[in-house]
């Protein structure tokens, strides 16, 4: 195995085949060979002499001695031909298309002398980067300060720069100069893509960046993920990006910014028109940030995506929240799940879909206390969309009677292909509307109602349901946390089943949805 995987990797083009030329299969076969048995040959002495015996010291020494060799063979380059030529690759680089990246691999770090080695391309004439991606090497000050002159000389012609998670395991004050160093030699960039995330900037580290920022006027994308962006480094960030008004994407996933810090964002959405991807998910917001972060929502009328996921919004926010939704009518994506939004919130923000966002094809409001009581509006939500591919409910409360509510609302939906509900104390009878809902879906894919109480019999059902409709038995998913013997309907609300397995009640629970009616026009 390992011979061969550095058999592909001796003839596979890469920075050091651009600057030594590039092996043939045959020549990289030959030295692969030749070093994995000497490597072997020097392990097995060491393990045979090693005082623990367990073998370990003696694999990191096959790993390391491996690698040692592969990278003197890659300097060395191919053999000479007998006209004195070697095979040296190529490249077409597209004007306006080339992309340099270095983040494959494993997240290492690097020092001066592999910095120069690493960006060498970078250096080479003719050539028209417009995209970086410096992500998963952490660079030192010795190594920012190689790269600083070559990322000047690219000023004019980089659009997207990727910085993400250049720093790890750095102390602080030399990640924040580092931060600096790159900051500095990008100032000025016409950028239309940055990606900041993963770098733990908070506030000091957003102003380490301040002067890329400060100079950003045409960015159409902005990434701040899991960069412990906290009240002040919100502010910080409101105050150093002067223009937003181009901007289609930005994501503020897993971050500190609390309900001061949503309130600064707030004031970067109200200046962001063009915004049509927003993500301010796991970010600690609770009622009175998501009110601030919901009404600025309002100035940006061409968003398509929205993700605020795990918060603490409440029914206050929630309200809040559905009066922007229903302005909001190209909305394709809408993720709101674990937000505290109750019966309540989940039933405005359901009246506020279903008079807008008509394309409407992915919608999770999973993990809200919903029950039964809110099922009635949530299918009537459901039934306005007919171009819905995804639709999750799960860890809610909705149990048969809301499970019922929700599979007749789906019934006609060609394009469904995910169903969740698992974890909503649903037993037989709900589960049974759910799998006849999409038994008839030929490009239907998964349907989970795991973590419900379903007896065995009923699980027995379900697949011949599925056996006889347009699915296989395959689109139900893991049932290994249903609880045959579990709670589902209290005691007092249990269905009695007749003889063909049906419910006493579910003809009631069908009745709930004769007054659904899908607006024709």
């Amino acid at each position: 195995m390992l011979v061969e995987r550095m058999t592909k990797n001796l003839s596979t083009e890469s920075i050091f085949s651009r600057k030594y030329g590039l092996l043939s299969k045959e020549e990289a076969s030959e030295n692969a060979k030749r070093i994995e048995d000497a490597c072997f040959a020097a392990a097995n002495e060491h393990f045979n002499k090693e005082p623990d015996g367990d073998g370990s010291s003696a694999v990191q020494l096959y790993a390391k001695e491996t690698s040692k060799q592969m990278l003197e063979v890659l300097k060395k380059g191919p053999r000479p031909k007998e006209d004195g030529e070697v095979t040296v690759v190529s490249e077409s680089r597209a004007p306006g298309k080339t992309v340099f990246d270095i983040s494959g691999g494993h997240r290492a770090f690097i020092d001066a002398e592999e910095a120069r080695e690493l960006l060498s391309p970078l250096t080479e004439k003719g050539d028209l980067y417009t995209k970086i991606c410096f992500s998963n090497r952490s660079f030192g000050i010795d190594a920012a300060l190689i790269a600083e002159p070559i990322l000047t000389s690219l000023k004019e012609q980089l659009k997207e720069v990727d910085l993400s998670d250049i720093v790890a395991g750095r102390p602080e004050d030399e990640a924040l100069e580092v931060m600096r160093i790159f900051s500095s030699a990008l100032e000025g960039c016409v950028l239309r893509y940055l990606n900041l995330s993963d770098n733990a900037l908070g506030e000091k580290g957003v102003r380490a960046f301040g002067a890329l920022l400060k100079s950003q006027n045409s960015l159409e994308e902005l990434y701040l993920m899991n960069d412990g962006i906290s009240e002040e480094a919100a502010k910080a960030l409101n105050e150093l990006v002067p223009s937003t008004e181009k901007i289609k994407i930005l994501h503020f996933h897993n971050n500190m910014t609390g309900d001061e810090g949503a309130d600064a964002i707030s004031q970067i959405l109200k200046r962001s028109p063009a915004l049509e991807d927003f993500r301010c998910s796991s970010t600690r917001v609770a009622s009175e940030g998501g009110i601030a972060l919901s009404e600025a929502l309002e100035a940006c009328t061409r968003l398509k995506k929205l993700d605020l996921r795990d918060n603490i919004f409440g029914v206050d926010a929630g309200i809040a929240l559905s009066k922007t939704i229903g302005k909001l009518v190209g909305l394709t994506e809408v993720y709101l799940s674990y937000l505290n939004l109750e019966d309540e919130g989940a039933t405005v923000i359901a009246n506020a879909l279903k008079q807008s966002a008509p394309s409407l094809d992915v919608l999770e409001i999973a993990g809200n206390e919903i029950t039964a009581k809110a099922a009635s509006a949530l299918a009537e939500c459901v039934v306005s969309k007919q171009f819905l591919r995804k639709l999750n409910l799960s860890e809610n409360e909705l149990k048969d009677e809301g499970a019922v509510v929700i599979g007749k609302a789906l019934e006609g939906h060609t394009q469904l292909k995910e169903l969740d509900l698992n974890t909503n104390m649903i037993r037989r009878v709900g589960a049974r509307c759910l799998v006849q809902a999409v038994s008839s879906k030929p490009d239907f894919v998964l349907l989970n109602i795991n973590g419900n109480a379903i007896s065995d019999e009923g699980i027995d059902e379900l697949k011949e349901i599925l056996k006889a409709g347009q699915n296989s038995v395959g689109v139900l998913g893991p049932l290994d946390e249903n609880d045959p013997e579990g709670e589902g309907e209290d005691e007092g609300e249990e269905e009695a089943e007749g003889e063909d397995g049906t419910a006493g009640d579910e003809g009631e629970l069908e009745s709930k949805l004769q007054h659904l009616k899908v607006d024709q026009e």
